[in-house]
């Protein structure tokens, strides 16, 4: 069974169209990178397989239903997605936000237990955010709020997890950070994972497959070494590149010229 099948999906604004006959499918536990550039639909993609916009027409199925017959929390017990916006507008503490990701194991009225904190103090050691429990959501950098935020996700224990740039407020130290953990949790746990991002080559270093986006359409799925290619990337971003195998990392690399 496979955790995610899209077939002919289409969604627009009005008469404007975003995504076009998408289809594809996510096997269980893979890692697959959605990259493509600005304005390719990337974003909007991932909402939709978050149900928070309706497609236009096409099918979503979430290992094998359909992705409208989930309730909230069952579907949130399924799937979780960590926005591109991490802003936060109230005074909650980071572990409060971490909470959050237990709402959809808890029945109406109930409280926090035991085993709740204690997933929530994993998730924040996991993201290396444990030191930061009892500050302000709001008076932590922007870099720290994106690993809550992630810590949330992970504290949610769903089966798919959907990144929407993950790594764009991050220096470089977090970025391979967030992404070895997602990877450990692909590898360890069976987690899907499913994420945005635009750096081309880590995208390349840790996916199992890649999805590329052009203008709302797949310009190409498959192995990084299938998908990026001079071809694809000089038709896609409008720009020529160099494309090798990392000898270090044994990835793809693309190098502009």
């Amino acid at each position: 069974m496979y955790a995610l099948e899209i077939e002919n999906l289409n969604f627009g604004y009005g008469t404007k169209n975003i995504l076009k006959n998408v289809s594809f499918q996510v096997e269980e536990g893979e890692f697959i990178s959605i990259i493509g550039p600005n304005g390719s639909g990337k974003s909007t993609l991932l909402k939709l397989l978050n149900n928070i916009y309706e497609p236009k027409s096409g099918t979503i199925l979430i290992q094998g239903r359909e992705i409208q017959d989930y309730k909230g929390k069952e579907l949130a017990r399924k799937v979780a997605l960590v926005p591109q916006n991490t802003v936060i507008d109230y005074e909650f503490s980071v572990e409060d936000v971490v909470l959050m990701g237990r709402y959809p194991y808890l029945g109406r009225f109930e409280k926090e237990g035991p085993e709740d904190y204690s997933i929530v103090d994993e998730a924040l050691k996991l993201t290396n955010t444990f030191y930061l429990k009892k500050r302000s959501i709001n008076e932590i950098s922007g870099g720290e709020r994106q690993r809550v935020v992630v810590a949330k996700t992970l504290a949610q224990k769903p089966d798919i997890i959907l990144l929407d740039e993950p790594t764009s407020h991050l220096d470089i130290n977090h970025q391979i950070e967030i992404l070895r953990l997602l990877k450990r949790l692909n590898r360890k746990h069976g987690t899907t994972i499913i994420l945005v991002i635009h750096d081309i080559n880590l995208a390349n270093r840790y996916s199992d497959r890649i999805l590329l986006l052009d203008k709302g359409q797949v310009l190409g799925i498959g192995k990084p070494s299938q998908v990026v290619n001079s071809y694809n990337i000089e038709k896609a971003y409008n720009l020529k590149v160099v494309v090798e195998k990392n000898k270090i990392t044994d990835s793809i690399q693309i190098t502009p010229l």
